[in-house]
């Protein structure tokens, strides 16, 4: 029974049944727009902490270490009450809309790139800080600096966000509900069809999540190697 629901689940990939690339572009889409947002709020905030020195500094970084740690439902939860109709924005009607998915995801990865970013910029504005003191850079022309010569650090820590994006499944569920055609996504779409025993879409879903789970480590590797390289030169 396995072997027949392997093989159905390798049909349905090779086939490109409609459902599941609905599902695998759906999944993309709200990944890849979570990751997008998140870049902006947290490559800001990661820049600002690990250049500037203010009161709180170092609260505010700790917060934003904890905050990576945060469970999904939890996120998932709090969206919840903000978006729906008893909530503070329940009257822009985005609960169970793809909407409100990326804006779960945005949440939990934020604090990611906030954190992985602040590291890497605050190691390289070390090195550089009395180049940019001697060259009297305003603080947005040293952040610009930082980040393009920290470009290939800081596109791992976008595909560790994209990662974590792609693999969530509490908080989707919890804010976009699973509705067919509508919000579901690889993770929801793999409980639920396993809940149901239609294992070869569960299956062919599971592969296609494994083989992206792989290019985003295969890409992690060639870009430290490329930064590596970099470094050296």
């Amino acid at each position: 029974m396995q072997e027949s629901a392997i093989s159905l689940a390798i049909n349905l990939i090779t086939s490109r049944d409609a459902d599941l690339f609905e599902i695998i572009a759906l999944s993309l889409r709200v990944s890849l727009v979570a990751v997008f947002i998140s870049l902006i709020f947290g490559l800001l905030i990661g820049a600002s902490l690990a250049t500037s020195r203010f009161p709180g500094r170092q609260v505010l970084s700790i917060l934003v270490n904890a905050l990576m740690s945060l469970p999904p439902v939890v996120v998932g939860l709090l969206v919840y009450l903000c978006l729906s109709r008893s909530g503070p924005m329940g009257w822009l009607g985005l609960l169970y809309t793809p909407t409100a998915m990326i804006i779960a995801q945005t949440v939990l990865i934020t604090p990611l790139v906030a954190a992985l970013s602040r590291q890497v910029i605050e190691d390289l504005f070390l090195e550089y800080k009395e180049q940019f003191q001697s060259l009297q850079l305003s603080k947005s022309q040293q952040i610009n600096a930082l980040l393009w010569d920290s470009r290939y650090s800081l596109l791992t820590v976008a595909l560790a966000g994209l990662g974590r994006s792609l693999s969530e499944v509490g908080a989707v569920i919890i804010v976009g509900g699973n509705i067919d055609h509508l919000t579901r996504v690889m993770t929801t779409a793999i409980a639920l069809e396993t809940s149901k025993g239609n294992l070869p879409l569960a299956l062919a879903l599971g592969l296609i999540l494994l083989c992206m789970a792989l290019l985003i480590n295969a890409l992690l590797a060639t870009l430290n190697f490329s930064a590596k390289r970099q470094a050296y030169a």
